[in-house]
This record gives C-alpha cells, structure tokens and sequence, in this order.
C-alpha cells in the first residue's frame, strides 16, 4: 500500500510540473505576443491584364521596396494553378506602407491608365488584407498612349551619348532657354538625373516633372532660366549608378564613376557646343530618390565643379557611410543645397533630412547654405518633385534668376553690406523724403513694408536667406536695389 500511495505521488509530482511547463509555455507565448510587433505578409494577383499584353511577356512588380528597379528578377510575378499572374511578398510589420507598379520589365512598360494617361504608384499598407486582387489596364507602350509634352525647346541631344566610365550609353536630353537661339548670352547649367521623367509625359514612368514648362513660364514672367541637361537613369543599372556605396539587398556602388562621367565627360562636351558658363558657381546638380542621393554625393565630393544641388526626397537610408562621408569631406566652398521631401514618404525619411542638415553644420556649412522643406501631405512620387521644383530653382539660382516687375524711369539703389545679415544700408534717396519703401521677394511679392525712418537703415534679419529687391518710391521717381539676404 505504501508503494501505491508513492507512485500516486509520484504521478501527481509528474502532472504538477507538466502543468507549470505548459503554462509557462503559454505564458512565453503571450509575452511574445506583446514584445514582437505584429507582421503580416501580402499576395497580389493580377486579375485583369489589357488584351494587348504579348503572351511571352513576364510580369514584375516595381517600387520603393525595390529600389524601384522595373525589371528586378527577385521581383518577378510567376502564374498560379488559375493561370494569374502573382506575387507574395515578404512579410512586414503591419502598418508598412509601400509604393509600387506594375511593368513588363522597363519603364518603357509601364503600367498606365485606361487611355494611356499616367496613373498614381499604387499604395498598400501591411495589415489590410492578405490577398489582393489587381487590375492593370493599359501598358506605356500601347498604341494610343500619351503624345510627347516635351517643349519646343526641349531635344534629345544624343540617343546613344557614350559613358566611358562604365563602358554604356544612354540618352540626354537638353533644355534650351526660350532666347537662347536670340540673344547671344551665356548660360548656368542644371544637370539633372532621370531624364526621362524631366520634360516628356511620354518617356516618363511615374509622371514628368515638367522642368521645360515651369522654366518657360518662369521666362514669361522675367526671370533668367538655365540650360538643363537630363541623363536618362540606366534602368536596372539605376541603383548602382545613383549609389556611391554598396547596400547588401540592393547592391550599388557606381556612384563615383557616374558622377565622373557628368564633370569629365559630359559637362566639357556641353561647354564646347553650347553657350555654357562654365565656372562652379553656374553648376548644379539636381535628383530626386537615389537622384537626391547622388547629387548631394557628387555636390560635396566635387565642390570645385558645383556650386549647388537639388536634393529631393533623398535615399539617405540606403548607407549608412553617408554621414561619415558627409562629415569626414565637410565644407571646401561656398555652397548651396536645398532639401525636400513629404511628410507621407514613408521611413525615415524626414527624419533622416533633417538629421542631414545637422550633419551638414557640424561638418563646417553654415544654415544660409542649406535651405530644408518638408511638405506636410508630399508623397515619394513626381507629382511632389514637380510642385516643389520652381521654388528650388529660384532658391538656388536666386542671384541670377532674380527678377521683379519693373517700373518705368527707376534708378539705381546701392545697398550694403551685400549679402547682409541682419541690418541694411541703402545709399541714395534719403528715407525720410520717401513715399513708401518695400522689399519684394525673387517671386515679385511684397514681404516687407519699412517705415519712414531718419536713417538709411532697416532690420532684414527676419528674412529667410535668399535674393531681394528694396523698392523706394517719391513721386514719380522709383529707386531699386538688389540685396542678398544671408
């Protein structure tokens, strides 16, 4: 009997700890539960492909998660037991908003609207649904498409213009200014990344920027415009060529050789056939994405040939050798660099622009050099690059491009110093015989009214850095003076 009563003990010893084992199994599992972020994974299935579609023709997914890549083959649809066309992706904390299209492995390809027209990338969060059915109605290279935008005074200089840095050619559009054939003069240049989606909605895979219609209007209006030079990006070589550094998913690292294929190659061909001025301070660099990347790359490393750079919703994440580099070069020249990007980009890309504009001052520039808009509601798309590009033209170009409506019989206005900081000084017109003294800013609007004061002073220190115009009015007589707020 005493044997029973051990074995009982026993078993109950034994069923006690598989007890306290499976609850802290349990209890590990729900722990879990709270400590890990929640991921989900998502399947698109192509329910509906134009009848155009060529039967042989692969299918692929493009976007940010690709580097945009149109024709990467780890993104490539395959065809399910139904016969659609399919692809899973990784799985993702939920809450991950990604931006992608469909092509048929180039940009040329392209997915597009019912009547050819550009559409907006698409969008998914992860989380919203597991399965989600797709219809592509139309592809870029359909007959019926979009009509070329491209302005008058936009060419392609060369189909096939030869990159011996990297052993390829590509094509390169220019961008003349609307009196360029008229007047004789010289001109800054604005060398520009993704040429195909600069001037011409028919080449353009996302949409245009609009480069040739915002420069011409800007003519219209007064201003000097630039020559513009865009290189169209070498589709699946694009990452390697925007990227100065190697990503382990992404690869990269051409950066340098296509930087020096612009200042080597193709910028002596461009001051030898057209009216260029040459020297750094008419020199820039302008991109967007990986473009970003790689002007503020190439702006800083070769700060004897540029003087200025767009940089447009950058790709700062793609390496962390970006700060380094940004510090370790530090500041050579006089520059100018304006940084852009949406507050719906995704990532850390706010984050990461304003983390650079730290960089940038610790590295010696000072904040009148570097101008940071963020645009609440701006997407990683052209729709953002095309609305934001006059506005970065004007800032960087502001002492050429600097123009306001001018008013009959004026003279001139002396004003020093020049840049100025804070307080101005105007030779000519005492202020106290003044009808009205104003300050306009490189768009013509008034920003300032200054009163009738004893001396030719005024405080412009509120005033963001950038080119303006003192307007002073007696009578009939008009006194103007150009200024450059520091």
């Amino acid at each position: 009997m005493e044997s029973v009563n051990k074995c009982a003990n026993i078993v109950k010893q034994i069923q006690h700890q598989i007890r306290m084992r499976n609850q802290l199994i349990i209890s590990i599992i729900l722990a879990a539960a709270f400590v890990l972020p929640a991921t989900a994974q998502v399947t698109f299935i192509i329910d509906n492909l134009p009848s155009v579609t060529p039967p042989q023709d692969n299918l692929f997914i493009a976007g940010d998660f690709t580097g945009w890549n149109p024709g990467s083959a780890s993104y490539m649809l395959h065809k399910n037991d139904q016969d659609k066309w399919e692809i899973t992706l990784a799985e993702q904390a939920s809450g991950t908003v990604i931006h992608f299209k469909f092509t048929r492995g180039s940009w040329e390809t392209v997915e597009k609207g019912a009547s050819g027209e550009e559409i907006s990338d698409r969008t998914f969060t992860f989380g919203n649904g597991e399965t989600i059915p797709v219809d592509i109605l139309n592809w870029a290279d359909n007959g019926g498409g979009p009509v070329s935008t491209a302005a008058e005074n936009v060419s392609v200089m060369a189909e096939n213009f030869f990159i011996p840095q990297l052993n390829r050619s590509r094509r390169v559009w220019i961008y003349l200014p609307p009196d360029y054939n008229t007047s004789g003069l010289e001109y800054p240049v604005l060398y520009m990344h993704d040429g195909q989606n600069l001037f011409d909605a028919m080449t353009s895979f996302s949409g245009e920027w609009q480069v040739d219609e915002t420069l011409n209007a800007l003519a219209l209006q007064g201003y000097k415009v630039p020559i513009v030079v865009g290189v169209d990006n070498g589709g699946a070589s694009r990452i390697a060529e925007y990227t100065p550094w190697i990503n382990q998913q992404y690869g990269g690292g051409d950066g340098e050789l296509y930087i020096r294929f612009i200042f080597e190659t193709l910028k002596p061909y461009i001051d030898a056939n057209y009216r260029a001025l040459t020297d750094r301070e008419n020199t820039a660099l302008m991109g967007s994405s990986l473009g970003g990347l790689i002007s503020h790359y190439g702006a800083l490393s070769y700060q004897d040939v540029f003087s200025k750079a767009g940089i447009f919703s950058p790709s700062y994440w793609f390496s962390d050798s970006v700060w380094a580099f940004t510090r370790q070069t530090g500041k050579l020249r006089e520059m100018r660099l304006y940084q852009l990007c949406g507050t719906l980009e995704g990532g850390n890309t706010v984050t990461d622009m304003l983390k650079m504009n730290d960089t940038l001052l610790d590295a010696g520039f000072n904040q009148a050099e570097i101008f940071n808009k963020v645009v609440t509601g701006g997407q990683h798309n052209e729709a953002l690059w095309r609305s934001e590009f006059k506005d970065a033209y004007l800032w960087l170009f502001g002492n050429y491009a600097a123009a306001v409506p001018m008013v009959s019989g004026k003279s001139t206005l002396l004003c020093f110093p020049n840049p100025v900081e804070s307080e101005l000084t105007f030779q000519g017109l005492p202020l106290t015989a003044a009808d009205s003294i104003d300050i306009f800013d490189i768009t013509g609007q008034k920003v300032k009214t200054l009163p009738i004061l004893s001396g030719n002073k005024a405080m412009v220190k509120e005033l963001t850095p950038g080119v303006y115009i003192l307007r002073i009015l007696k009578g009939g007589l008009c006194l103007e003076g150009k200024f450059i707020k520091k």
